[in-house]
């Protein structure tokens, strides 16, 4: 599942996300997501998220 939708991701859930730095080369980062920052329902670069490691992305992928 992509991160585009606000509605599939839910606080615990195990994502890639990208950060800001990395948007240019694609570099993922994996975490438990701790926080929804986009008060948005949808966003077609992925809906950002803070994971319980401090990082902030946006979700391109949702593990089930």
């Amino acid at each position: 599942m992509n991160g585009q939708n606000r509605k599939d991701i839910k606080i615990g859930s195990k994502v890639l996300v990208v950060e800001k730095q990395n948007q240019s080369n694609g570099i993922l980062t994996e975490g438990i997501v701790e926080r929804i920052l986009t008060n948005s329902q949808k966003h077609p670069h992925g809906i950002k998220v803070k994971l319980e490691d401090g990082t902030v992305g946006r979700v391109k992928k949702i593990f089930q």
